[in-house]
Order: structure tokens, then sequence, then C-alpha cells
């Protein structure tokens, strides 16, 4: 029996990663053939129905360029006798405050029924929220509606993303999950020209349709939503292994169940909860605190979840009507095609960055992104400062361009946050992982949506200051702990926060080794329809 040399590695920041051959792709220390999505009918079908539970995460960024949007529409504001400070902050906040109360139920809902019980859950909640939303009469409605909306989203959006993480092919799961980043930018591209489209609309369906075009992806995710597969992960923890092997033959191999890698990937997995078994036969939260390597983790899913918010992005996302009137931009068409510009860079950056994610690198992008947000948004501070003390129209524009500069740098990250938090949690934390990241996520655009009004209006541009000081300490945090997770299958990662006994690769080879010498031998491994021997397989490395 010949497998292939261990992939170098090391311990730190940056591991030794090696790139994997051109036409390749790393899984379990071996070397496979790459398999284009558009070869196989299954491999396409696999992705579109990664793609459609992209969008069950749309709702939320459709939410913040229309409230964005509203702002700027005279019927809405009329409507709801011109809210602004505290109760703009209560209109804007109800929606994370839903999402808080939901949090607890998610990982019981997600672990116990599944991922797609937590999606179906979520849509016709969401489908509630909009039609009271859309209907509403008064202030009281229209605050439960945002309530209900956050409520249900915050199930779609932690069991999605999981469930496309489980599904994709090893080859491509970074960049599908990345993909799920997306998922704001989209419906943030979508409510904005939505409600751009609507201002001339004289009526209450300026403000109502947007509301009701809120749910319209999730729709789509209804109606395809009953064709899509389990996570094979959750089978196995399920005890119904063989449900597991025939999706990921059905998906990965084209239904062969002796396929090298579909054998190589089921035993990852079941290697991997077995040791995460060993430990505690039912995950608790407490378990983060257990060990160095899950406090490391959910510092790290902390932090991420936190910076993703209070970066000053907030601002942008939920108040952009505030920081145009700050500079002298007060036409409703301006600042309702500004917002609609800033959507739109979000959704190009987000979408090019996820095809390069891998040759990127985490570490890079999350250090290229902070730095480049740190620079932007201390010159939009300076600028609106000067502003503030001496009005005029080229202050008011340099603002404006460095307000889409902060966006290309806030944007090149987003995908790769979710992203990089599903890979380091192992599969029994990582649900109720996510729900803990959330909840700081919640709690901090809480505070952006309630607290951000009312500081605009009291502290004006200084209160920028907060945010450039924020974005350093973002700086020194993602330089001295984020590890490089690059080109490493979702079960080995542990082995970069628990050491060599969580080694998940080296235990697959010594078990698939066991059970080929057990039917009776063999001195070479199928790997993607080639015979591949170690030392050609070293030359390909290299």
């Amino acid at each position: 029996m010949k497998f292939l040399p261990k992939i170098p590695t090391s311990s730190g920041l940056a591991p030794t990663l090696q790139r994997p051959p051109k036409g390749k792709f790393f899984l379990a220390d071996r070397t496979f053939d790459r398999t284009e999505w558009w070869e196989t009918a299954r491999l396409r079908k696999l992705y579109f129905f990664c793609y459609v539970l992209v969008l069950a995460g749309v709702a939320n960024g459709f939410d913040g360029s229309m409230m964005n949007g509203l702002q700027a529409l005279s019927y809405w504001q009329k409507y709801f006798n011109q809210p602004h400070g505290s109760i703009l902050g209560l209109y804007n906040s109800a929606m994370s405050l839903g999402s808080i109360i939901g949090l607890p139920l998610v990982p019981p809902l997600v672990d116990r029924f599944g991922r797609k019980a937590g999606i179906v859950v979520s849509s016709l909640i969401i489908f509630l929220g909009v039609g009271i939303q859309t209907g509403a009469r008064n202030f009281g409605m229209f605050l439960a509606a945002r309530f209900l909306l956050g409520f249900g989203l915050i199930f779609a959006a932690s069991a999605a993303p999981l469930l496309i993480a489980e599904l994709s092919h090893p080859q491509d799961r970074s960049v599908m999950v990345t993909f799920m980043g997306c998922s704001y930018g989209i419906g943030s591209f979508i409510g904005s020209w939505v409600t751009f489209g609507t201002l001339k609309i004289e009526s209450d369906w300026a403000w109502r349709l947007p509301s009701l075009l809120q749910c319209s992806c999730t729709v789509v995710v209804m109606i395809f939503i009953w064709w899509i597969p389990e996570s094979p992960r959750f089978y196995i923890e399920r005890d119904q292994s063989e449900k597991a092997l025939q999706i990921l033959a059905y998906y990965h191999a084209n239904g062969n169940e002796d396929d090298e890698l579909v054998r190589l990937e089921y035993t990852e997995i079941r290697t991997a909860l077995i040791l995460e078994k060993q430990e505690d036969k039912k995950s608790r939260y407490i378990d983060f605190l257990k060990t160095p390597g899950n406090r490391k983790r959910i510092f790290l899913v902390a932090c991420l979840n936190l910076f993703g918010q209070w970066s000053g992005n907030g601002i942008v996302s939920y108040y952009l009507h505030i920081v145009m009137d700050m500079i002298g931009i007060k036409d409703d068409q301006d600042q309702l095609g500004i917002n609609s510009g800033l959507a739109s860079l979000s959704l190009t950056v987000t979408l090019c960055v996820a095809f390069f994610v891998d040759r990127l690198g985490r570490r890079s992008i999350l250090l290229t992104s902070t730095i480049g947000m740190l620079f932007s948004f201390v010159i939009w501070t300076i600028f609106s400062a000067r502003y503030a003390q001496h009005p005029n129209d080229g202050m008011g524009r340099g603002v404006v361009v460095m307000i889409f500069i902060y966006n290309f740098f806030y944007n090149y990250r987003s995908g790769v946050m979710t992203n990089y938090m599903i890979e380091i949690l192992p599969y029994r934390l990582r649900a109720k992982g996510l729900t803990l990241g959330a909840f700081v996520t919640l709690s901090a655009v809480f505070f952006n949506q309630y607290i951000n009004s009312i500081a605009l209006d009291n502290l004006h541009w200084r209160y920028y200051i907060f945010y450039d000081c924020f974005l350093l300490v973002e700086l020194i945090v993602i330089y001295f702990f984020i590890v490089e997770t690059r080109y490493v299958p979702l079960e080995e990662i542990a082995k970069y926060f628990d050491g060599d006994q969580a080694d998940v690769a080296t235990m697959t080879n010594a078990q698939v080794e066991k059970d080929i010498m057990e039917k009776g031998g063999a001195t070479e491994i199928e790997t993607s329809g080639q015979m591949h021997t170690s030392s050609n397989l070293t030359k390909e490395a290299l």
C-alpha cells in the first residue's frame, strides 16, 4: 500500500500549507483530479441547489438597503410621522431584536431536525412578517412585522451556510460557502434598486411594494427546498450512515459508492464525529471553554462577528440618509442613487473575491480589507470634519468617494467571514458556535441600528472617531490570532486548533489502509479514475 506523502504543516498563525498542483485538490493528504461542475449533471444539480440556499439569506441584505431607501421616501416619512433619533433607531433595531430572541432555538432545531427544517421554519415566519409589514397601518404593526422578520431570518441565516458547507464537493467548498456571504450583497442590491424604482410611485405603495418584495427570494427557496438533500454529516450524527453515503456518492461520484474520494470523505466525517463524541456524547455550550483549541475558536468567532458589524458599516447600511444630509446631499434621488451604487459595488466585490478565496488566503484577505477600511474611514472622518467647519461641495464629494472606497474594502472580506467561522468549528459545535457568533453579531447590529441614530444626531462626525479606533483594534487581533486554513479540507482544520490528536487525515488514511488490506490488499490507490503512486504524486505536488 503506497500512500501520498503527508502535506507538511506547522503550528502557528500561517501553517505551511502546500498549494495543490493545477487541476488538483487535496483530501486526507492525497491529491485528486478536479471535476469541473459543468462536466457532470449531478454536480450541476448540486451547485444549483447551493445557489438556491444562498438566497435564504437575501432578506437580511434586502432589509438594510430597503430601510436606507425608505428613509428617503416622502410617503414613508409622512405615513410614520418623520421618525428620527430613538424612534428611527427602534424601527431599524426591531429586526435584530427579533433575531436575538430566536437565537436559542436555532441549535436544537437544526441539530435535531436537520438543516432543511431550519430553512423551512425560517421561510414560513418571513412570509408572515412580510405580510404584516406590507399591510402595516400604524407604528405598532410595522414594528411587530420587523420583529417577526428578524425572528424568522435567524434560522435560515444559521442553517443555510451549514448545509452549503456540508453538501459541497471538497474541491469547491470554500468558494461555495463564501458565496453564502454574498447573500447580504444580493439582497442589498435588489433592495436598493427596488426602492430607487418606487421613488416615482405617488402613493403608499412607494414603501409597501419594497416591503412585499422582501420575501421574493424566500419564495424561490421554498419552491426548491423539498428537492435539496439533507446534510450527510447530519445523517451520520443521527446514525443514518447509509443515507449519508448515498448522498455523497450521488452528487460527488455519479452514484459510485466505492469511489475512493467518496470513501475518504465518508471516513473523514465519521472519524471527526467519533473524535468529537469521545469527549462528551452531547455537545454543550460549556464545551467551548474546556480546551485551548475550543477557547481559541470561540474567541475568533466572537471577534469576527463583532468586526463584521462594528467596522463602521452600520452607518452606511442603515443611516446613509443621515450621513448624506450631514454633507449637504439632501435630494431624494441623489441619496437613493448613491445607496444603489454602493449596493452594486458590494455585490460585485463580494462575488469576485469568492472565486479567489483559496488563492488569496483568509489572512491576506482579512488583513488587506481591514487596512483599507482603516485608512479610508480615517480620511472620511477628516473630510467630514472639514465640511462641518467650512461647508463646500468638494469636501462633500470627497466623503462620498471615501464611502465607496471603504465599501470596497469592507466587502472584500465579507464573504470570507462566514466561510472561516464554519471552517474552524467542529461539526458537533458548529451550530452552537454560529449561534453564539450570531448573538454577538445581532447585539452589535442592535447597537448599530438603535444607538447610531442617536449618536449621529448628537455627535455628528465626531462619532466616526469611535470606528477609527475600533478598526485599529481589529487589525491587531487579525494579525496576531487568525490562522490560515486555505486548501485544507473541512474535517482536517481541527489539527491547527487541537494538535496532532485531531489529525483526521492521518486517522482516515490508517482506517482506509486497514479496510483495503482486509479486502485482500492493494499496492496503489485509485483516485479520480487514475492510479497514483507515491513518487509521481510527490512530483505533482512539487
